[in-house]
């Protein structure tokens, strides 16, 4: 098999016992109505088995999952990204944070891929992608093929308070981390959404054993892969073992090098993994 690139397109030639095929995987892009908002998407390959990556906050598919659209297998899987409501080009509306903004979340990943007619699919997230992800395996077994999850909690402890309090003012940031997030939302937008964010994730705290979803993890029937970077200074060990602890089933794969973003620093690792994990 070989590839080429001619301007935003990328095409496959494979060769089989007919001959030589070409086909396009150029990343297809589109909004779908869903529950009142136009959630914007990103579309590649044409595998049987239907894959959604769920970003992390403030994230969209074009910021988040480069390597995974341009590696994970066009032949297996198609891949799907979204920006969820008010991020990135899923904009109006203004994104909020209230108390059941993952649970919302969560129905709009799972009437999307509805909306875009697959009857079943895996979910890939990271970060707050992953604590959507959670909940959408855990609420809709039937429709949910795998789960992974990566830099991903199920509660907020004061630690992770702390953690989300030292990365608030965004003028502390690197020009690298910022960069991104600045060209998609425009500096004043990023900096008040990105607070926004730290008191709407902080606000689970507050609640009983500082649950997200907590209670909803034992619901969670798929195969289940939790991977963690030893040295994600965003999410503490203790987060992917409690999730290893009450997924049943689950399995969970350290990356000793690994950080928050692992997937993008390591990505032709990770990709191999999460490849592995989807065909057993």
């Amino acid at each position: 098999m070989a590839l080429f690139w001619r301007g935003a397109h990328t095409f496959v030639i494979s060769k089989s016992m007919k001959g030589i095929l070409l086909y396009s995987t150029s990343v297809k892009s589109g909004k779908q109505r869903v529950n009142g908002v136009d959630l914007f998407y990103q579309q590649t390959g044409r595998g049987g088995h239907a894959v959604l990556l769920l970003p992390g906050a403030l994230g969209s598919a074009q910021t988040d999952f480069g390597p995974q659209f341009k590696s994970l297998d066009k032949e297996r899987f198609t891949v799907v990204g979204w920006d969820p409501r008010g991020y990135g080009n899923s904009r109006p509306p203004q994104r909020d944070f209230p108390l059941d903004f993952f649970e919302r979340d969560a129905k709009d990943a799972v009437d999307l891929m509805q909306g875009l007619k697959f009857p079943r699919f895996s979910l890939l997230g990271w970060s707050d992608g992953g604590i959507t992800a959670l909940i959408a395996a855990a609420q809709n077994p039937s429709l949910v093929s795998k789960l992974v999850v990566w830099g991903s909690n199920a509660f907020v402890s004061e630690r992770d308070v702390s953690i989300y309090s030292a990365i608030r003012d965004i003028s502390r940031w690197s020009e690298r981390m910022r960069k991104p997030m600045e060209e998609m939302y425009g500096a004043k937008l990023f900096k008040a959404t990105w607070e926004a964010w730290v008191d709407g994730i902080g606000q689970f705290a507050q609640r009983p054993e500082g649950t997200i979803c907590m209670d909803l993890l034992p619901k969670v029937s798929c195969p289940t892969l939790i991977i963690h970077g030893e040295k994600d200074p965003m999410v503490p060990s203790f987060h992917p073992h409690y999730l290893l602890q009450h997924i049943k089933g689950s399995r969970l794969h350290l990356m000793p090098e690994g950080k928050h973003n692992l997937h993008l620093r390591y990505a032709a690792e990770f990709n191999k993994l999460v490849e592995e994990f989807l065909n057993e």
